[in-house]
């Protein structure tokens, strides 16, 4: 498929943060555009590279892994946006530049102990479950702020701060409130120790505009930026 639109795509996804930002008193350049590419060949990659995006994420370790051997890091910072396995997790270390979701202590404490093996401090977002969806992976409920604290304290890891997936659905009403919920938990954490809290990873496609308007700080962005895969 051809992904000579992207430029053209991105222009109007810059467009509209910018003016998500403008109803929210932020500035635009407080939020990252990361492209998906997961299930999209390495092309579109390189395509949202030559477009001026540098942050890309993927779902899978094992996607990830196949487009890092074909575009390398040089120019690239590599995204791992989905579920992690604690099995893949030293490859994880290899290859993403930042982990978005660290949906437990257990991989937490995994991840930590691969990263001082290596002499290193892996950088990560803490995934929270806001809304309570059985479907969702991360931390909620009212022990959240207690294992964030644990997870903190690992000392392989740097954590910059949230990241959230909201419900599916056309009510943006719901969509705001969990937004909303995962801003002010971040807020919450910030006296914990070992929390950077620079980052709030929220909004995809469907819902960026209003992730925006509630502080997110990194917008996960395929279809609106690729187009449907085989389109």
């Amino acid at each position: 498929m051809s992904y000579s639109s992207i430029a053209e795509r991105l222009a109007v996804v810059r467009s509209r943060i910018a003016h998500a930002c403008e109803r929210a008193g932020r500035d635009p350049g407080e939020v990252t555009v990361v492209a998906v590419t997961k299930t999209h060949p390495a092309d579109a990659v390189r395509a949202v590279l030559e477009a001026g995006v540098v942050d890309v994420g993927e779902n899978r370790v094992q996607e990830l892994e196949e487009k890092f051997a074909s575009i390398g890091a040089e120019g690239v910072r590599w995204h791992l946006i989905g579920h992690l396995q604690r099995n893949k997790a030293r490859k994880a270390l290899e290859l993403a530049d930042l982990i978005h979701s660290v949906d437990s202590l257990r991989l937490a404490r995994k991840l930590s102990d691969e990263a001082e093996e290596s002499g290193r401090r892996a950088r990560v977002l803490i995934q929270v479950n806001v809304s309570g969806e059985e479907s969702k992976g991360g931390l909620g409920g009212p022990a959240a702020l207690e294992e964030m604290e644990v997870i903190c304290a690992l000392p392989g890891l740097r954590v910059e701060g949230l990241m959230t997936m909201a419900p599916f659905t056309d009510d943006m009403a719901v969509v705001r409130r969990v937004f909303a919920e995962t801003r002010r938990l971040r807020d919450a954490a910030r006296d914990i120790a070992g929390f950077e809290g620079a980052h709030l990873s929220m909004g995809m496609s469907n819902d960026f505009e209003v992730a925006v308007e509630e502080g997110s700080t990194l917008v996960r962005l395929g279809t609106v930026l690729l187009g449907e895969r085989g389109a």
